[in-house]
């Protein structure tokens, strides 16, 4: 078993499976060493987890939304490369929060999936970040967060 499955194994994670892209758009592309992942919304037994933080979602369950993203960012590196001991290195995660306008805590939603690289990647997982408030996220979807990785 590699590292970073017993690792998922340990924390009592499952994988699961990548989801397919609902536009025109994959759900992975790679250049060299570098992995980049396409916007992934949070779901809820396979449908858009939809809401807006500070008017039906605090932020605790925005986290909890973002953490699940984390889940599905991991399963489609583990997709797309076949064996997540590959990924190097988390570079970069951006998240979009479904917002109203005087929400001001779109780091601490983002803060579910990024807690979790950590957890599961170890030093690899720290990453440079940004979050974003935005009026509206496709399907209604509460977070969506995408991630850029160097693999092997």
């Amino acid at each position: 078993m590699s590292k970073i499955a017993a690792r998922l194994k340990e924390l009592n994670i499952e994988l699961p499976s990548a989801g397919a892209p609902a536009a025109a758009y994959v759900m992975s592309a790679q250049t060299g060493n570098t992995l980049f992942l396409s916007g992934h919304i949070a779901k809820k037994d396979g449908k858009p987890l939809v809401g807006k933080l500070g008017l039906n979602m605090t932020t605790d369950e925005g986290k909890a939304a973002a953490r699940s993203i984390a889940i599905d960012l991991i399963a489609t590196m583990q997709a797309h490369l076949g064996d997540l001991d590959r990924v190097k290195r988390i570079v970069k995660v951006m998240s979009l929060v479904n917002s109203i306008d005087t929400f001001t805590e779109h780091h601490l939603v983002t803060n579910g999936c990024s807690e979790l690289l950590f957890e599961v990647f170890g030093d690899s997982g720290k990453h440079a970040r940004s979050a974003f408030g935005v009026a509206q996220i496709p399907l209604g979807a509460c977070v969506e967060i995408e991630l850029i990785a160097e693999v092997e």
